[in-house]
């Protein structure tokens, strides 16, 4: 009956895993050649903006919230950074007055600045005014949208890509270090810091206190209304610096980047662990959602599915990891 009883769990707590795994599998088995390690990097490479941006989304998850916000946001702050980082020789460039090309680091300090302006409005929401997460999200990212197009618009010539980028931008971005893209490397870095900050800090603990239990964490001690802030006051900062790596990585940008891409981080935490019951989530098990989520979305291209179909199978993943996290959650109770 035990035996029975921990075969049901492991089920359970696989079971995700299990059916993506099998997916993988089928698509190897039908192409072979998607495991070169060409098409491994461009799968990591492509995940790791998505990464980040779930590094920082999966603090509002684990508050027991979400962040509907976080594509249009990135939009912003990869607008920002392509229109200061065109070449200086591109007659078309936004910003004609700049005929010498700014320090690498200065668009993306911006960046984090207009993302860390737009979470801290949703964390003000959520923290003073006691909005859900999902509500004060919603209206951001209508507001984060209006503002990229009406920044975008604001050309000279009119609304067009942001594009012709440095190359020395390009280089910093989309370049290999030690044979490893150093997409991969900023994932990796960032990772390890917000592992830190998770299991090491005083507002990762509390962070996982205030998702456990509001009232409880509240009566312990711990200042909620600050707390919250500042998780997502680190949202920003990560989104931020994904906003400024997306606009490298795809050197063009356009009203539409970001689109969607909070649907992907949030699938990620979800399928990598982050409970949206609250209080439950690892940074290893993010980058391991966001890895397989991206592995398939590269498996069904790579296989030439429609592309309707394509989101219809990912609209199905996202479904079943959700019911799979609240069963979890159920049982627990």
């Amino acid at each position: 009956m035990k035996l029975t009883k921990k075969w049901n769990e492991y089920l359970l707590d696989y079971a995700l895993y299990v059916i993506l795994g099998v997916m993988i599998l089928g698509v190897v088995i039908q192409e072979p050649s998607f495991l070169s390690m060409n098409n491994m990097w461009k799968i990591l490479a492509q995940a790791s903006t998505r990464g980040i941006l779930a590094l920082g989304l999966a603090g509002m998850i684990v508050l027991e919230g979400t962040d509907l916000s976080a594509g249009r946001i990135l939009g912003c702050g990869a607008a920002i950074s392509a229109s200061l980082m065109q070449s200086v020789t591109y007659q078309a460039r936004m910003y004609p007055g700049i005929t010498e090309q700014l320090p690498l680091w200065l668009p993306l300090v911006l960046s984090i600045v207009v993302c860390v302006i737009f979470c801290l409005i949703n964390g003000f929401g959520v923290a003073k005014l006691h909005m859900h997460a999902f509500i004060i999200t919603l209206g951001t990212q209508l507001i984060a949208y209006g503002a990229l197009c009406m920044y975008i618009d604001s050309q000279a010539g009119g609304a067009q890509p942001l594009a012709s980028l440095n190359s020395d931008y390009i280089s910093l971005v989309n370049g290999y270090w030690l044979g490893v893209p150093h997409l991969v490397w900023f994932l990796i870095l960032c990772s390890i810091v917000m592992w830190v900050v998770w299991n090491k800090t005083t507002l990762g603990k509390n962070m996982f206190a205030i998702g456990g239990n509001k009232e409880a964490a509240a009566v312990s001690g711990v200042n909620v209304a600050k707390n919250i802030m500042l998780i997502y006051l680190v949202a920003g900062v990560l989104y931020g610096i994904a906003a400024y790596l997306e606009a490298g990585r795809i050197q063009s940008v356009t009203t539409a980047t970001g689109t969607n891409y909070e649907l992907d981080a949030i699938s990620g935490c979800v399928i990598g662990g982050v409970s949206f019951s609250g209080g439950v989530g690892t940074v290893p098990g993010i980058l391991l959602g966001v890895i397989i989520l991206q592995v398939i979305n590269y498996s069904l291209y790579y296989l030439g599915i429609n592309a309707y179909l394509q989101y219809i199978i990912k609209g199905l993943i996202i479904v079943l990891a959700v019911a799979i996290d609240v069963r979890k959650y159920i049982a627990k109770k």
